[in-house]
């Protein structure tokens, strides 16, 4: 596998090697020592999958405490992913990387904890799998604003999205209290 740091250093894209023939093709989705090996030193216990249509926008999510780091992969489709860095005392504090993930390229993009997480459907459908380090706590989890101005990010879609309407009542970064934001650690 192939594994690329983005402009945050933190956030990984992963290329799995493909091995194809005339039957198709297989890749090692994941293999503890070889993640571990390439820096992804957590432990993963919940799997998820979602399925949605073209121009739905999931995010930017993020828990605070039972902060979950992601390793997000596309099945079916294609997907703009975006992970925000929310620590708080980051170097890289409110800046965000994107990457291009479809079953095509086979792409994974590891967000890990203390990051918001965010994709927008570009296919007309997509199936979603993210492995998580930590369960899902919606006691904790909070939304930030998709289209909050100071973020400016780019999501390569041009029609409104479909969002959740806890997604439209989210908040823009600057508005949530700083306590509530998860601290930044140097790794």
């Amino acid at each position: 596998m192939q594994v690329e740091k983005t402009a945050i250093p933190d956030v990984l894209l992963i290329k799995p090697k493909v091995h194809g023939d005339a039957r198709g093709w297989f890749i090692e989705s994941f293999q503890q020592e070889r993640y571990q090996a390439a820096g992804i030193q957590e432990y993963f216990i919940q799997d998820n999958m979602a399925f949605s249509s073209r121009g739905v926008l999931r995010g930017l999510h993020v828990q605070n405490p039972y902060s979950q780091g992601k390793l997000v992969q596309v099945i079916r489709g294609e997907v703009l992913d975006v992970a925000l860095d929310i620590r708080y005392g980051s170097p890289t504090f409110g800046k965000w990387v994107s990457a291009r993930l479809s079953a095509e390229n086979k792409h994974q993009f590891w967000v890990p904890a203390g990051f918001a997480h965010a994709y927008i459907v570009l296919s007309k459908n997509a199936i979603f799998s993210y492995k998580c380090t930590d369960k899902y706590a919606p006691e904790h989890e909070m939304s930030i604003l998709w289209n909050d101005p100071a973020l400016a990010i780019d999501w390569q879609y041009t029609a409104p999205p479909k969002l959740s309407e806890k997604d439209k009542n989210a908040l823009c970064l600057a508005d949530i209290p700083i306590e509530k934001l998860p601290l930044y650690q140097k790794i």
